[in-house]
């Protein structure tokens, strides 16, 4: 073999090194993913079974206590005063559960828990292509936090009047798409919440675009691998 031949041999070696590298590396944060996610289902549902229903029975009895006491002015007062606390309480704990890993998503797959995302968000948001079927859990887990995250920022800081949200499956990918009609500017350097983002999808060996030029509103668009079967590439 010539010096010359074994010169251009290296090139491949490397990039067979670095291949292998990446997919090393890509695994790692898979596994990390999928561990964390599984752990904040189970906080999910001990949060669900455990505290959220120890606290909807106190509820109860606070009910029952006030009308014992329907005679007793303070003491009416006072127990409807601890009722309301406990209400606000109660809906502090299931905003948490469902900040860790809506129920909705593990129950029902990403349509119902982005329609439910979408009713709460605190502007007109447009759905467009979500699949009926279910994807592979790591995909609609990514899919939703995106939308989450994207919503949250479009609320805080675009002074948007309307957003859109459209999920397709193609050509073996999802594609995930976040649109605004706000002020435009955002950089994703500045924030660790679209970082944290970028992390989880490119762990799925997926891709995530933000476009944002000043006044003309925000484009994010994921793509992420998925094989027609369900299962993930």
């Amino acid at each position: 073999m010539t010096p010359s031949s074994q010169r251009r041999a290296w090139p491949t070696k490397l990039d067979n090194a670095e291949q292998r590298r990446r997919r090393g590396h890509l695994t790692q944060r898979r596994c990390s993913l999928e561990t964390a996610d599984t752990e904040r289902r189970r906080l999910e549902r001990n949060l669900h079974d455990g505290a959220q229903q120890r606290l909807v029975a106190l509820l109860l009895s606070l009910a029952l206590g006030q009308a014992q006491f329907a005679s007793d002015p303070a003491a009416s007062d006072l127990l409807e005063r601890w009722r309301s606390e406990l209400a606000a309480a109660l809906s502090e704990l299931r905003e948490l559960a469902r900040g860790l890993h809506p129920a909705v998503l593990s129950e029902r797959g990403l349509r119902a828990a982005l329609q439910a995302l979408a009713s709460r968000a605190s502007l007109p948001v447009e759905l467009a292509g979500l699949p009926d079927e279910r994807l592979p859990a790591g995909v609609e887990a990514a899919a939703y936090y995106l939308v989450a995250e994207a919503l949250t920022n479009v609320a805080k800081y675009a002074q948007a009047s309307l957003a859109s949200v459209r999920v397709i499956r193609e050509n073996g990918h999802v594609l995930i798409e976040i649109v605004d009609d706000g002020i435009g500017g955002a950089d994703p350097s500045r924030g660790s919440g679209i970082r944290g983002l970028t992390d989880r999808v490119e762990a799925l060996d997926g891709r995530l675009d933000v476009e944002s030029p000043p006044g003309v509103g925000t484009r994010i668009r994921a793509e992420i691998p998925c094989r027609p079967d369900g299962q993930r590439a």
